[in-house]
């Protein structure tokens, strides 16, 4: 595993580390519009990547197929739907920024629930990593190492904000600001793991790799459109997000096709 492999896999954690950070200079949690900035970025990269970093890339590794090249991406793609949104009937369902009362339940409660939540969601995102950077190592794929890098940058813009609300409601729990950024940060410690399996195994499912990466692309759109699209629309300003959104559509497009 080479060096640029080891650091590609670590940005997302990288991501998730910083945000839980913010317990250390932040009184308050992110800004509406700042998180609004952000989550529409990261939701623009991440559906530009599941595009062009691994839809397209899985139906060209399926040109033997001809016609029917499609069908790995499609079958993969919808099981990355199904399997985010099986986790989401396992695991309680809670939008990053959500505050509101939960009945009977403290607040202590609902924040080791999204932590369980956060934590739980970053499985496939550190799949996400793992396949592309297999598929760089295998030299199996039309994948590029600048190609899995931007991915890796992507998920790391998103991880972001989920690190943040983590830490500060622990924090704001009474919890000491070491503790509550260490809680934060483990969150996103099973995407590099996640990645390092995938990438050991890489020999193995190198077969599989189409359905492997289209299943990525599932669940990386399954969470743009259930979790960061509602969460950049929410309140004034929404065109915010919206542009936002653009941008890093439009960055993560020209960056994979220029540089890729």
């Amino acid at each position: 595993m080479t060096l640029e492999v080891v650091k590609g896999i670590l940005i997302p954690f990288l991501g998730t580390s910083l945000g839980a950070a913010c317990v250390f200079f932040m009184k308050g949690s992110l800004k509406p519009r700042l998180q609004r900035s952000l989550t529409g970025f990261a939701a623009g990269v991440m559906v530009a990547a599941s595009i062009w970093s691994l839809i397209i890339p899985a139906i060209e590794q399926s040109s033997s197929m001809g016609k029917w090249s499609f069908v790995p991406a499609a079958v993969g793609f919808w099981i990355g739907i199904l399997f985010l949104l099986l986790l989401d009937h396992i695991i309680p369902h809670l939008h990053m920024n959500s505050s509101k009362s939960e009945g009977p339940k403290s607040h202590l409660q609902r924040t080791t629930m999204l932590v369980l939540a956060v934590t739980l969601h970053n499985i496939p995102e550190g799949m996400a990593v793992g396949v592309v950077y297999a598929g760089y190592v295998t030299k199996s794929s039309q994948i590029t190492v600048m190609g899995a890098l931007i991915l890796s940058i992507g998920i790391a813009i998103q991880n972001f904000p989920e690190g943040a609300i983590i830490s500060m409601p622990l924090c704001g729990e009474g919890m000491k600001k070491p503790k509550a950024f260490l809680f934060g940060m483990l969150s996103g410690i099973v995407e590099p793991i996640g990645a390092i399996l995938t990438i050991l195994a890489a020999t193995l499912i190198v077969p599989a790799l189409p359905y492997l990466l289209s299943f990525a692309a599932g669940a990386m759109m399954y969470v743009v459109v259930e979790e960061l699209i509602p969460e950049m629309s929410e309140g004034e300003h929404s065109d915010l997000g919206t542009i936002c959104f653009a941008i890093g559509f439009t960055i993560m497009m020209i960056l994979d096709v220029a540089l890729g």
